[in-house]
């Protein structure tokens, strides 16, 4: 039985929101059932949809306030049971505002279990000049659970010149299966113009990606596909060739790539390249990119 419960009236502070997610996902009558939805505002999911059967549940994550400010805390629980199949995006890219002095956290817990494939894939995040953030991620994957996911990241609003000189940002990725690490991943960028200009740091490049896929062991030939994928300028853009830096890496039942440079169209462009490849070859799913992507 589906359940849902919604409690608004108590998610704002005086310190911010403390916005809660609760989703589980259940393969039920040979199709994916969101069985539970408990949410306690800013976050809230919409109506599941199915562009491509019953098979794969197709999720929008909702942040109703807009943006994310100093205080603010967002937690998220994502449970796929088994042979679950899901895919998770949000409505619209987020936004972390300059804090007031306190830091804005939020923290997404996954389990997937045997046989489940989950896709989460959010939209980017713009992260203003002296925004204060930490995002904590653990993933949980059974034995034979697939897992996918990319963030993409924009420090300041450089279209208005801005850069990221003042602040913090941290991200820590955790993907574990049976108590073992497969992926740890603590990424930190302080706000400043040494960060910003160093080659170890952001190399004067404003936007960074991460993709990773974990689930089965990939061939050097599908490797060599996925940076094959990189093409820049992107078909019919007016854009000049960028600074920019990619990378791919085998992990163990995986891998991983890596962006770095100054176009949140470019890396989206080559993300969904290596997406769609992976989609084929280890999950027989076809192109379907989510309609929420295309307003």
């Amino acid at each position: 039985m589906n359940q849902s419960c919604n409690s608004q009236t108590t998610a704002k502070s005086v310190n911010g929101w403390h916005g809660k997610l609760n989703l589980v996902y259940a393969h039920r009558q040979g199709g994916t059932q969101l069985i539970f939805d408990r949410n306690q505002a800013p976050l809230k999911v919409q109506r599941p949809f199915y562009p491509e059967g019953q098979e794969v549940c197709h999720s929008v994550i909702l942040h109703t306030a807009g943006g994310v400010v100093g205080g603010d805390r967002l937690s998220y629980h994502l449970h796929l049971q088994p042979n679950a199949q899901a895919l998770i995006t949000t409505a619209a890219a987020g936004k972390i505002y300059r804090s007031n002095g306190m830091t804005a956290r939020q923290t997404i817990e996954i389990k997937v279990d045997a046989g489940a494939c989950l896709e989460w894939i959010p939209q980017e995040t713009i992260v203003f000049n002296s925004a204060l953030y930490r995002q904590d991620i653990r993933v949980e994957l059974a034995t034979n659970a697939s897992y996918f996911s990319w963030e993409i990241t924009r420090f300041g609003r450089s279209a208005r010149g801005e850069k990221f000189l003042q602040g913090e940002w941290r991200s820590n990725t955790e993907i574990w299966q049976q108590g073992k690490p497969l992926w740890i991943d603590r990424q930190w960028v302080p706000g400043s113009e040494e960060i910003f200009h160093s080659p170890h740091g952001l190399a004067g490049q404003p936007v960074v990606g991460s993709l990773v896929y974990i689930g089965q062991e990939v061939s050097s030939e599908i490797v060599e596909k996925a940076r094959n994928l990189w093409q820049f300028p992107i078909p019919h853009s007016p854009l000049p060739i960028p600074h920019h830096q990619i990378g791919v890496s085998r992990l163990e039942h995986g891998f991983l790539c890596r962006y770095r440079g100054s176009s949140t169209a470019e890396v989206r462009h080559w993300f969904i390249g290596v997406w769609q490849l992976l989609r084929m070859s280890f999950l027989n799913r076809g192109n379907c990119i989510p309609r929420v992507w295309q307003i």
